[in-house]
């Protein structure tokens, strides 16, 4: 009997100091997000596993970072590495610059690397419209802030449509155009509704992040509203591409469920000199998945001439 007693006291005095290393652990947890405080270890949307506590803050680092203010908005980018001019364009929505990473590690040893948060998007401000068009005008202002020269963009998704509009629009800055994810687009063929409550269910470490990030975080809902209106009603095609005359490498994932592949299929028979690549069994962030197929592509095409 007294045995049991002893038994019993034990499992009390177990459970008690459970109750309290849990509270403890919940309490730390909740300071260290409400605060902002862990934006050094920043994540890429649905990241499989912890970020190396090495990695470089990519989006949110002070010793590179700069502003620019385009006329309603002011813009956040950083700049990495010597040589020529290569622009760096994340994803919409839940593209950050830190998702672009291993390009920035491999591209700044050879490169001078600008690497930009669009609008709406890390520590850049919404502004007052979110189209193609002003986001390569954003573009536009801080390549002439930063270099005489032409310059290559490497963009993703979101990224790669502001790259062919920023080199339709600004031919004489466009040396070369690096797509991935991105093809034709038909108006109606997804349909964009997302709220802020929806971000925060599908990735809530990333866009709690992503929202101590953001000079304006109270108006993101208004700016998930105004992105998806605008992505609801955009079409992206042969009037585009063909403003287009800089060459271009067109990538995509074979599993691309954002850009099906006979998207990017459609919108490779509408470049006047377009290079393609293919990732086999890779998803929309192909370079996320098998970065090796996507670098060992990217090298040939950066080196010619």
């Amino acid at each position: 009997m007294k045995k049991l007693e002893t038994l019993n006291s034990y499992q009390t005095h177990l459970e008690s100091v459970l109750r309290i290393m849990i509270v403890f652990i919940f309490v730390m947890i909740s300071s260290i997000y409400s605060n902002g405080q862990d934006l050094k270890h920043l994540r890429s949307f649905m990241q499989a596993g912890p970020t190396p506590p090495h990695a470089i803050p990519y989006g949110n680092n002070s010793a590179a970072g700069h502003f620019i203010n385009t006329g309603d908005a002011k813009i956040y980018y950083e700049v990495y590495g010597k040589g020529k001019p290569l622009v760096i364009l994340h994803g919409g929505i839940f593209g950050s610059t830190f998702e672009m990473g291993r390009f920035i590690d491999s591209l700044s040893k050879s490169y001078q690397v600008i690497a930009i948060s669009t609008r709406g998007h890390g520590k850049s401000e919404m502004g007052t419209t979110a189209d193609y068009a002003q986001k390569a005008k954003d573009v536009y202002a801080i390549v002439q802030a930063t270099t005489k020269d032409s310059v290559t963009i490497l963009g993703f998704s979101d990224g790669a449509y502001t790259g062919y509009y920023f080199a339709g629009l600004y031919p004489q800055r466009a040396k070369k155009l690096i797509a991935i994810g991105a093809g034709e687009w038909t108006k109606g063929s997804r349909v964009f509704n997302i709220t802020s409550k929806d971000a925060l269910q599908l990735d809530s470490l990333y866009w709690k992040q992503q929202m101590a990030l953001k000079p304006d975080p109270e108006k993101a809902d208004l700016w998930l509203k105004s992105t998806t209106n605008y992505y609801n009603s955009v079409s992206i095609g042969k009037a585009e591409f063909e403003k287009v005359r800089c060459p271009v490498l067109l990538m995509a994932g074979e599993l691309d469920q954002n850009a099906p592949l006979k998207t990017v299929i459609a919108a490779y028979g509408m470049f006047s000199n377009v290079q393609l690549a293919i990732i086999p069994n890779a998803p929309h962030p192909a370079f996320q998945t098998n970065f090796a197929a996507v670098w060992a592509c990217i090298v040939p095409f950066l080196n010619k001439n």
